[in-house]
């Protein structure tokens, strides 16, 4: 063995008195208290002080209140130092005095005389898994013991053969500063008395063959700026919030008025490293351009409140070493890295969220560790967090360790991190990393690389109770959590209550959507007549789970391209296809996430070493685009038949979802007290689909709110003016009917409104469909153009003349045949060989020549209209003005 720092030569292990003290120098000693610091003979009234300071030459005892040195005697240059006090019959406060080899005076209180803040509650707390608040108890304390401050260090390393405290107070040195293992309970404690906040440690833990290694604490609040990775003593206590409004209302949000299920949930997923990076940055100077937390708040609060999120949601936080692995590689979960600032930063962060509005959800990975040497993998020699066996203990694929639910400490530690991140941060939700792969003991793994459970099966059944456990205790324990679960399988009810057998999360990612949808809308619009079901199928299970509807970070990496390079066709079809997707993300019954750069169509995959490419919205297309996600989420947030029953079958109601020769659909939403109805229209080809008839279930005007359409947004312009009134004729099982244009490659919403008389005449006159197209004869394009006073147009007034019978016949004998003529032949080829399809149009990016609208009775395609073609034509404000008092005199006339 190597000799002690400051020991001059080997000490003699045969002498008595020496080996005594034998585990104390082979650092082999796991009750330190049983030879160090004082120890009171009653008998003899006698206190004994021992200590160990292989640092030093000599050594004095300064009792408190008394300027009176004691000299200690050396036992044989160990390090070992011994004084005996008479006539002492209590113990009593005194200072350890020494000088190191560069002589320097050291003074401090002997930490072995202070005992450890572990209690048998909490020890028996810890083992049992019950301790909900061990982050309290476990880690590095700043406290006062005996009116003397310091800080009191406890950790969890049950097959160790000893447990020092090294760090910036003894040069790092192992051995020093033995810890008690107390109650031989596998938890290592020891009181420091004099240090502060700052400071920083490491556990040197020797493992059963005798290697040290040196890890950092588990349950550090805080740790070193990456490479460096020991932990910080700090307090949490020094920010003040300021978000009681927040957090008041928070709590309310379990009444079924205020759930969430009821409320608009937005969420905006941010990777804080990538979103925006400043390399000229001087008040948070480093090389990789990062932001600090403090500046995060004020800049990502401003654009997620200006595009109307509701939500942020942080990929990791916690510590990580590896930049590239996003933070799902966390190794500190009780502390938020330092990459972006400090925890007190990280808290300002949140609560500046909090009193704008803003709810802020964190991603938490309890799935699987790091093989990190100084982290949680193999912390004392052992799996002590992860199963023994790594056909249940390792993920190949990812390189990780798995947790092993079935240790009580185990589920104590990570459920305590969960209610922690709750307590200290205010944070409003969890989003719970790859809970399939906790789920299923074969996850990702061959044939022969799992074993199965006590009853064969392949699910995990220790995974199931944490989960539930987990659930279980944040519900109950934070009002308003929010337990959102990243789960990619079948699982039945994930969000079904712990009670009534389910895993008990409030809400779980809808995979299958997320797939079927990016897959649907990545096809050229020639072949979605054939695939028209990957749509219409996520509504017959939208209502098994409570569903949040993602567009995440993990699918705009890895070659598979950023959301506007999966979309088929020319720059303005790309777009006009990126509108139409996300407006039919946003009208699916749902919660909604969508990552950074989703909302201004970045061309380039995700990269988190650089920033998201902001210069993209310099363009045209970009610009207007970045409007319409605005407005999408603006009236998100509006109109309650977008978000008060995204959980429940009765709030959507199908009108025609069977078109797949046109891929038209068509439904309408309802609020929770089904007073209000959105109806939404989806043509998702290039193709204008005028006069298509709906049945609605409601008589009414149906207002126009959203046409994704709009010139405003990058359309084309084509539309509906504002809105249309419904007629009284049925259609298949509805009593009323709509005639609507369908603008190409976009989606429409109205909401609809109680029909009103106007200007003297009886809304039960009205027995036609007052339709915004062309009437052939009149050629009046504009049937409702003021939409404060529902103006009626001349086309509307020349169909009252109509008969009932012809309009009847009009709507009754509705031609089947196929009015999308396309390259009808191109079609047919198609469904044999599909890379045809680039051959049916034309796909150059800003060509000058649009290959859409066309008109949908028009045989082949037309192309080499200019947009101006395509515009209605424009009045001023006084030709408008002429135009509706003439509308109103013919009103007057009939």
């Amino acid at each position: 063995m190597n000799k002690k720092p400051g020991l001059k030569n080997k000490p003699d292990r045969k002498d008595p008195l020496i080996k005594k003290f034998d585990k104390i120098l082979r650092s082999d000693e796991s009750n330190p208290f049983a030879v160090l610091g004082p120890h009171l003979n009653i008998s003899e009234k006698k206190v004994y002080i021992t200590v160990y300071l292989p640092f030093a030459a000599e050594a004095w005892v300064k009792i408190s209140g008394s300027r009176k040195k004691h000299k200690m005697s050396g036992l044989s240059e160990t390090g070992i130092f011994h004084i005996d006090f008479d006539n002492k019959d209590e113990l009593f406060t005194y200072k350890i005095i020494y000088y190191d080899n560069k002589k320097i005076k050291h003074e401090f209180y002997d930490p072995y005389s202070f005992p450890a803040q572990l209690s048998e509650l909490d020890i028996h707390l810890l083992n049992e898994g019950t301790h909900q608040k061990s982050f309290e108890k476990l880690g590095a304390k700043v406290c006062t013991i005996k009116k003397i401050k310091g800080v009191h260090f406890a950790v969890w390393a049950p097959k160790a053969r000893s447990v020092s405290l090294a760090g910036e107070f003894n040069d790092w040195k192992d051995g020093v500063l033995p810890m008690e293992n107390v109650n031989n309970s596998g938890y290592w404690c020891l009181f420091m008395p004099g240090l502060k906040e700052d400071t920083m440690y490491k556990f040197a833990v020797k493992n059963k063959h005798g290697n040290v290694i040196f890890k950092s604490d588990p349950y550090a609040f805080k740790c070193e700026l990456r490479p460096g990775n020991a932990s910080v003593v700090t307090t949490l206590k020094k920010h003040k919030w300021k978000d009681s409004e927040w957090m008041k209302s928070r709590k309310n949000c379990r009444n079924i008025k205020s759930s969430f299920k009821t409320k608009p949930l937005s969420i905006y997923e941010v990777h804080l490293g990538s979103w925006k990076k400043d390399f000229d940055n001087k008040n948070f100077s480093n090389e990789w351009g990062y932001k600090n937390y403090r500046q995060l708040a004020h800049e990502l609060t401003d654009y997620a409140k200006e595009m109307n999120f509701t939500h942020i949601e942080l990929m990791p936080v916690a510590e990580h070493p590896l930049d590239i692995s996003w933070g799902y590689q966390v190794v500190n979960y009780f502390a938020p890295t330092s990459r972006y600032g400090s925890p007190e930063d990280f808290m300002y962060f949140v609560d500046h969220c909090h009193r704008n509005g803003i709810g802020v959800i964190l991603d938490w990975v309890p799935s699987h560790f790091p093989t990190d040497a100084h982290g949680l993998a193999t912390f004392d020699g052992s799996p002590a967090y992860a199963y023994e066996n790594p056909l249940k203990g390792f993920h190949k694929e990812w390189g990780t360790y798995v947790f092993d639910y079935g240790k009580s400490e185990v589920k104590n530690f990570l459920i305590s991190n969960a209610l922690f991140w709750f307590e200290k941060y205010h944070i409003d939700g969890l989003r719970v990393d790859a809970v399939a792969s906790m789920l299923y003991l074969d996850y990702s793994r061959n044939e022969g690389e799992w074993i199965p459970n006590i009853h064969g099966g392949n699910e995990n059944l220790e995974a199931i109770d944490f989960l539930k456990s987990l659930n279980e205790t944040v519900h109950k324990k934070v009002k308003g959590a929010l337990m959102i679960a990243e789960e990619s399988s079948s699982w039945p009810g994930v969000t079904r209550a712990v009670h009534l057998g389910g895993l008990g999360f409030d809400m779980k990612w809808n995979m299958g959507w997320m797939h079927d949808t990016l897959s649907y809308f990545s096809m050229d619009p020639v072949f979605r007549k054939f695939h028209h079901g990957k749509l219409t199928f996520t509504i017959w299970y939208a209502f098994s789970e409570n569903f949040l509807l993602p567009v995440s970070h993990d699918e705009v990496v890895h070659l598979k391209r950023s959301v506007i390079e999966k979309m088929p066709g020319n720059e303005r079809q790309k777009f006009a296809n990126l509108r139409l997707m996300f407006g039919f993300m946003f009208s699916h019954p749902g919660k909604k996430l969508n990552f950074m750069g989703n909302e201004i169509a970045q061309y380039k995959e995700w990269n988190s070493e650089s920033s998201l490419d902001w210069d993209v919205l310099q363009y045209d297309f970009n610009r207007k685009y970045h409007i319409y996600f605005r407005e999408l989420n603006r009236i998100y947030k509006e109109y309650q038949a977008f978000h008060e029953d995204d959980f429940d079958s009765s709030g959507f109601q199908w009108l025609d979802f069977s078109d797949s020769d046109k891929s038209v659909i068509a439904f309408v939403r309802f609020s929770k007290d089904k007073k209000e109805m959105l109806l939404f229209t989806f043509n998702m080809t290039p193709v204008i689909r005028e006069e298509y008839i709906f049945g609605v279930p409601r008589k009414g005007f149906y207002r126009e709110i959203l046409n994704s359409n709009a010139e405003e947004f990058g359309g084309t312009g084509e539309g509906n003016l504002g809105g249309i009134y419904s007629s009284d004729y049925p259609r298949y099982e509805f009593p009323f009917s709509i005639k609507v244009t369908l603008p190409p490659l976009a989606v429409n919403v109205y909401r609809h409104e109680e029909v009103r008389a106007e200007f003297g005449l009886n809304a039960e006159d009205i027995k036609t469909n007052a339709n915004v197209q062309s009437d052939p004869e009149e050629n009046i394009s504009n049937e409702i153009k003021d939409s404060k006073n529902d103006v009626l147009t001349e086309n509307t007034i020349e169909k009252f003349s109509d008969s009932e019978n012809d309009f009847k016949s009009s709507v009754q004998s509705e031609s089947n045949e196929e009015q999308n003529q396309i390259g009808e032949d191109s079609v047919q080829e198609a469904a044999n060989e599909e890379s045809r399809s680039k051959d049916i149009h034309n796909t150059s990016k800003l060509s000058g020549e649009e290959n859409f609208p066309v008109k949908e009775d028009n045989v082949n395609i037309e192309v080499g209209k200019n947009d101006d073609d395509l515009k209605p034509d424009e009045m001023n404000e006084d030709e408008m003005n002429e135009k509706i008092k003439e509308i109103i005199n013919k009103i007057k006339k009939y």
